[in-house]
């Protein structure tokens, strides 16, 4: 019976937590003592200061964890990133003296704490991810310390410099900063490892090969005040592949076909003339259709340079036969008056 009494109390020390969806025994921590932490730290607590306000300004230390880039939308000149944002700091007030050194809080804690202002400047559309839960994570210190992460979705903007299409690379920012506190209030900074990427084989780039990335940390000078702001630069380059396959082959081979023209006789004028119009038509096309995945720019692209050439020399081939064909017949209908002329002086003498 002893055994037995010993055994159960030893299983009521234990208790199932889930860890990585792995389930795992770890010692009970009891509620009572968590309750009486959180409601201490919550007495009086004003999430509406943020900490140490009016003594000095509050550095937050923020992290990237990018899930998955793309898809680049080169008409609207937009991206899509999927990332893990960690900011930090401390707060004097969420000091405890306890045998627990954090506390790991879900989101529901969250509201009830100082929470920075982040906002990303350079996107168009944010989603936060709420299945099956907000994907909140919030981690407090025994000295103040405050960890809070969430997973966003963002379609940010990436204005795109088409001059050297499709040979182009470009680097796509992500920028963010304070929305209402300038850099006397709040400043950031970037942790020592400060963007991490994930595995790159499942990122929805299709056109683009991702080269590398690189972050900084400038002032912007508006007229409510001085903000610090960060920036990430994604560094992308086009991949050819696709261009080369549906664009500069068929306009390569298009002005192969049309320099056939010139071993047909210049007697078969349909054939000449129907194979001169068609491959005429089809750079026409074939313009249009490499236009189609471009925003509609003023300015003239590799790709239209090289399309442009390729139906100056279709065109011209037409023209060659058409002025060919020209002085040929010209030449001929002179050779027969002269011929019939010859005939009627030949006649009138006989």
């Amino acid at each position: 019976s002893l055994i037995t009494f010993a055994n159960k109390v030893e299983d009521e020390d234990y208790e199932d937590t889930a860890l990585n969806k792995t389930w795992v025994l770890a010692p009970r921590v009891h509620e009572s003592d968590v309750t009486n932490i959180l409601n201490t730290l919550l007495k009086g607590y004003d999430n509406k200061l943020r900490p140490d306000m009016g003594v000095r300004p509050t550095v937050i230390e923020t992290d990237i964890y990018v899930n998955s880039i793309g898809p680049v939308d080169a008409i609207n000149m937009e991206y899509t990133i999927d990332i893990f944002f960690a900011q930090s700091w401390s707060d004097s007030r969420l000091q405890f003296n306890s045998s627990m050194k954090v506390l790991m809080l879900n989101s529901n804690m969250v509201g009830k704490i100082w929470i920075p202002d982040t906002f990303f400047r350079n996107s168009r559309k944010s989603d936060a991810h709420w299945i099956t839960t907000p994907n909140r994570l919030l981690r407090i210190w025994n000295n103040g310390k405050v960890l809070y992460t969430l997973r966003l979705t963002i379609n940010a903007e990436c204005y795109l410099h088409l001059h050297d299409f499709p040979m182009d690379e470009h680097s796509c920012p992500l920028e963010f900063s304070s929305y209402g506190y300038p850099n006397n209030e709040i400043v950031y900074r970037w942790k020592r490892k400060s963007v991490e990427v994930a595995d790159q084989r499942y990122w929805r780039l299709y056109q683009f090969a991702f080269i590398g990335l690189r972050n900084a940390t400038d002032i912007m000078h508006t007229q409510s005040g001085d903000y610090v702001l960060l920036t990430v630069f994604f560094d992308l380059s086009r991949r050819m592949g696709y261009f080369t396959i549906q664009t500069y082959i068929p306009c390569s081979l298009t002005v192969v076909l049309s320099w056939v023209s010139f071993w047909i006789n210049k007697d078969a004028v349909p054939a000449r003339t129907s194979l001169g119009i068609t491959t005429v038509l089809t750079m026409t096309t074939l313009s249009t259709i490499s236009r189609k995945s471009l925003p509609k720019v003023s300015y003239v692209t590799a790709m239209d340079l090289f399309v442009s050439v390729c139906f100056i020399f279709v065109f011209a081939a037409l023209m060659e036969y058409g002025t060919l064909h020209y002085f040929v017949s010209n030449r001929k209908s002179s050779k027969n008056k002269k011929k019939s002329l010859n005939q009627k002086i030949i006649k009138k003498n006989n």
